[in-house]
């Protein structure tokens, strides 16, 4: 028997790193109300404020999608590639 522990993975790796990424942008560019607060440009006459918002509701839908795509691939090698 021997006395060596069990090798685990680094809890941060570059991929969770990306994860996060992907999960704060969306804090970051809403509470940054001074990069957006605006009437110009007006995309089909709905100003700037508006449509950015709208914009980072679809832009927050994609980056949800890869991070949760990034952490079951994660998931999957940290168990050795079972399931």
């Amino acid at each position: 028997m021997s006395d060596a522990p069990e090798a685990r993975p680094p809890v941060v790796t570059p991929v969770r790193v990306v994860i996060a990424l992907c999960l704060i942008a969306p804090f970051v560019a809403m509470l940054w109300v001074g990069s957006y607060a605006k009437v110009d440009p007006e995309f089909i006459g709905i100003p700037f404020f508006y449509w950015y918002q709208m914009l980072w509701v679809l832009i927050s839908t994609a980056l949800t999608m890869i991070a949760y795509q990034l952490w079951q691939r994660d998931q999957r090698a940290r168990r050795g590639g079972s399931q």
